[in-house]
């Protein structure tokens, strides 16, 4: 027979045993912080070409997370991670991409999808990734799949296709161009027989989804409408100051004269496809 004490103990066990939660290991997981990719590509356009420190709208914390990977990276100094994509930035993202292998226009500071990703393990994930796609021959010129995809679009809100006499990933082409149509999203367009009402119609319509473009005119051109697509990662050195230009009203020419173009809402394409 059990006595009282056995029982009270026997008791006192049981209700232990089922009110103690069991103890599993527990893996706790820290969510990096996001570096959203459009936003730093449009910071590395126009922060360097700013007269002034005025941070681009909605990239500081991208940028501030893709400066302080290149400060432990001993590639930028403590001053410079700020939040603000300018030339010292410019220049460490360029050391980097370097330290990986990259050359020439790969190298060019203006952060990629790999780059961004390889330099942000441990540290943050990459959103919003923009892709040059691959090169393609679209009327008879080479583009990317981005830049062809904007172009289609603009022709259908033109309402007609164009002629293009130079497109991108073409170096050493047109002197005048001054290696802007190296890289990736560039491309010249033929306005012959074209009116002044519908030169300004088709402007209106790269700007519309994505384009820096402009008219260029004599005696400095020939007649013909000039095209950057914004935040092209494949952009040449030359082709990231004009789109940063854009961004801050201007021409896109040497001088910096303000924008004669047709004024819209400034947008990349990725924002142009969101509405």
């Amino acid at each position: 027979m059990f006595t009282k004490a056995a029982v009270l103990t026997a008791l006192t066990a049981a209700t232990f045993a089922v009110a103690a939660p069991a103890q599993a290991e527990t893996a706790v997981t820290t969510a990096l912080p996001t570096a959203n990719m459009e936003s730093v590509l449009k910071a590395a356009q126009i922060d360097p070409r700013r007269a002034d420190d005025t941070l681009t709208p909605g990239a500081h914390d991208s940028v501030l997370l893709v400066e302080q990977a290149l400060q432990a990276k001993g590639l930028l100094a403590s001053q410079y991670v700020d939040g603000y994509f300018g030339s010292s930035t410019i220049e460490a993202y360029a050391k980097y991409q370097k330290s990986l292998g990259y050359t020439g226009l790969d190298a060019s500071g203006l952060p990629g999808k790999t780059s961004l990703e390889k330099l942000g393990e441990g540290r943050y994930t990459v959103t919003n990734p923009i892709s040059a796609g691959s090169q393609v021959t679209y009327h008879s010129k080479t583009l990317n799949t981005r830049t062809k995809a904007m172009l289609v679009a603009a022709e259908g809100i033109y309402g007609s296709q164009v002629t293009l006499t130079q497109g991108s990933y073409n170096p050493g082409g047109v002197d005048a161009s001054a290696g802007t149509h190296d890289g990736g999203g560039a491309m010249d367009i033929s306005v012959s027989g074209i009116s002044s009402a519908n030169r300004t119609k088709l402007l209106t319509a790269l700007r519309k989804v994505g384009f820096a473009a402009w008219l260029r005119t004599p005696p400095s051109f020939e007649y013909h409408i000039h095209a950057m697509a914004i935040s092209d990662p494949d952009l040449s050195p030359g082709a990231q100051n004009q789109t940063g230009d854009y961004y801050l009203g201007m021409n896109g020419l040497a001088h910096r004269d303000p924008d004669d173009g047709p004024q819209v809402t400034k947008v990349t394409w990725e924002e142009y496809q969101r509405g």
